[in-house]
């Protein structure tokens, strides 16, 4: 566990990271003001004991107020149903997967505790601060959103500066780092258009942290500056995609 951010009564912690074995690593962060918390992308069923655990000890669960899921993918909402049974928090997720989130076993005791996105996003109030739910779609999936918080000016990015195999949790050569996303960006973002209208949103913003779901995080306005002008530019998805779509001639073989 880790503070990013804490003036008294907004914390912006980085939960522990529980993921092990053949499980894509994955960061879980909590938001807390005035002793109410939202705790995003939680994850699958192996972590969700644990996180319940370290909510329990820093906010209660009953003070647990959001449940935030970027998107669909399972290592964000495979334990929806775990979430939602044993606290009392509203979840927020895109309106594009209210009929998907309930095939991995949500309660109809407790679906109605899911609320759908339009595509604008929304303000939402946590405790005393208003957070910001921005449309991210396309980074990588259809439906998709981040959460900017304007008190620590910490804005949670989901997939997008996601990195993979790196040893550090704070990005300190930009250069050297880009290595470990390349290869993510190009495979799982949907085109550089979506980056380049989502780089024009967020530069109206005052942001001091990036922290990506995956990996490490771009602190200092100079790092934050760096990642948005490399994605701005970015190609990527159906960019550099076009050879693939061909008949295969490669027989799989088990």
């Amino acid at each position: 566990m880790e503070t990013l951010f804490d003036n008294g009564t907004h914390k912006n912690i980085l939960l522990e990271d529980f993921g092990h074995g053949e499980m894509v690593q994955a960061n879980v962060h909590l938001i807390v003001d005035s002793g109410k918390g939202m705790i995003l992308d939680p994850g699958g069923h192996k972590v969700f004991k644990h996180l319940l655990q370290e909510i329990g000890t820093i906010i209660g669960i009953d003070n647990l107020q959001w449940i935030f899921f970027s998107h669909q993918d399972p290592d964000i909402v495979a334990a929806a149903n775990g979430w939602l049974m044993t606290t009392k928090a509203y979840a927020l997720v895109s309106k594009l997967w209210l009929r998907f989130i309930p095939h991995f076993g949500v309660d109809r005791l407790v679906v109605d505790r899911i609320i759908g996105l339009d595509d604008e996003g929304a303000i939402i109030k946590l405790g005393n601060t208003d957070l910001y739910i921005l449309p991210a779609h396309w980074l990588h999936s259809p439906g998709n959103f981040q959460v900017y918080d304007p008190v620590s000016k910490i804005l949670y990015s989901g997939d997008l500066g996601a990195s993979l195999g790196q040893d550090y949790t704070y990005v300190q050569n930009f250069e050297e780092h880009i290595k470990y996303m390349e290869g993510f960006h190009k495979r799982y973002i949907n085109s550089g258009r979506a980056l380049k209208n989502w780089a024009k949103m967020v530069r109206q913003l005052d942001i001091e942290i990036i922290a990506p779901q995956h990996g490490a995080i771009f602190k200092g306005k100079d790092m934050v500056n760096k990642f948005i002008n490399w994605v701005e530019t970015l190609e990527t998805g159906i960019d550099i995609m076009d050879d693939v779509y061909k008949i295969p001639t490669k027989r799989l073989t088990v």
